[in-house]
């Protein structure tokens, strides 16, 4: 009878563990679909610093943030690994994209020819 306490434990903290570990993946999937819309939006709006913190305070730890400039607008993907690295071949990742603000783009063309040397 004890033999199989045992394995009926360690079968029920193993399960345990699975579900908690599924419950953390499903809240990290949505902290990086919101961090991925937050730095679209403030890309968006030409605020790169603001877009860089909007990843670091609401995505997972040691995410990442990659970004794709399209014509129109913004494309950010937010990556970070599941269960805080604990399983390695999982990864995380949420895409959000944000159209530019009006004037947005003339601004940064004339920004850049100012910045050209003549």
């Amino acid at each position: 009878m004890t033999v199989e306490a045992a394995i009926s434990i360690c079968a029920l903290v193993t399960v345990l563990g699975l579900v908690l570990a599924g419950f953390s993946m499903v809240i990290d999937q949505l902290r990086c679909a919101d961090a991925a819309r937050a730095a679209a939006r403030q890309l968006a709006r030409g605020d790169n610093s603001l877009a860089e913190e909007a990843v670091r305070m609401l995505a997972p730890r040691k995410a990442r943030m990659v970004v794709r400039h399209e014509p129109g607008g913004v494309t950010v993907t937010v990556i970070a690994d599941a269960v805080a690295g604990l399983l390695p071949m999982v990864e995380l990742r949420a895409e959000a994209y944000a159209a530019m603000e009006p004037g947005r783009e003339e601004a940064a063309a004339t920004k850049e020819r100012a910045r050209a040397p003549a």
